[in-house]
């Protein structure tokens, strides 16, 4: 098993708009450890949110290579790049993007629904993560009948239904209230500790770096600093 789960190599991202060439990400490398928790941080725009769609495959890069457990997933063909995807990453954004005529037991389930992967098992660890999560006793409720914090707290099953080593995390707290932001970025440290996925989360929270073990500091679409907590 590899030392390092996910590896990006002089990774670079340019946007056209016609005759106009914006480069957004300029020639980013760095590996992440398997079980590590990752913040990057730095000012809006910077490319913080493009570089973690790069390295789930939601975006690819103009040029450089990506590695998840060694595999470079950008030689993957469409097909087997969704597979791969759904099977070895999770995603948390700022907003949960749950599907408002499903219950809460349904939409943790919709990553293991989507290639025919529905089981009695799967169904059972659905169960067990909702009551990780601390929401066993609203599996049948749909979204509009949960709080903000609840719902995110769904969206956080879901990412962990197909038992993915790597969780991406984008201003996942963004959205929620001070308390509920708190509660949930524990519960991703939580989880990290329990089931040892390796955690990258963008956000400007700076309490979120407290518990990380690196904070990538990024400044115009390249890496600024990279640093421990401690430091």
């Amino acid at each position: 098993m590899p030392e390092h789960v996910i590896e990006l190599k002089d990774i670079h991202k340019t946007y056209s708009n016609g005759p106009q060439r914006v480069e957004v990400i300029k020639g980013i490398s760095f590996s992440v450890k398997r079980s590590e928790v990752i913040v990057i941080m730095g000012p809006s725009g910077v490319g913080k949110s493009t570089l973690l769609h790069m390295m789930g495959a939601l975006d690819l890069p103009t040029s450089g290579d990506i590695y998840i457990n060694n595999e470079n997933i950008l030689k993957l063909k469409n097909d087997q790049l969704a597979r791969f995807r759904n099977s070895n990453i999770g995603f948390v954004f700022q907003f949960h993007h749950l599907l408002p005529e499903f219950t809460a037991l349904e939409n943790v389930l919709i990553p293991a629904m989507m290639y025919g992967e529905l089981s009695r098992e799967k169904e059972d660890y659905a169960h067990q993560i909702l009551d990780q999560v601390g929401l066993s006793h609203r599996l049948e409720h749909k979204p509009r009948e949960l709080s903000g914090g609840e719902q995110q707290r769904v969206a956080v099953a879901r990412a962990l239904v197909n038992k993915p080593q790597v969780i991406l995390a984008d201003e996942p707290t963004g959205n929620l209230d001070k308390q509920n932001g708190e509660a949930l970025y524990n519960l991703l440290l939580e989880l990290n500790r329990k089931m040892g996925q390796t955690l990258v989360i963008v956000t400007h929270n700076e309490q979120m770096t407290e518990q990380a073990n690196r904070i990538i500091e990024m400044d115009d679409g390249q890496l600024a600093r990279t640093k421990t907590a401690s430091e």
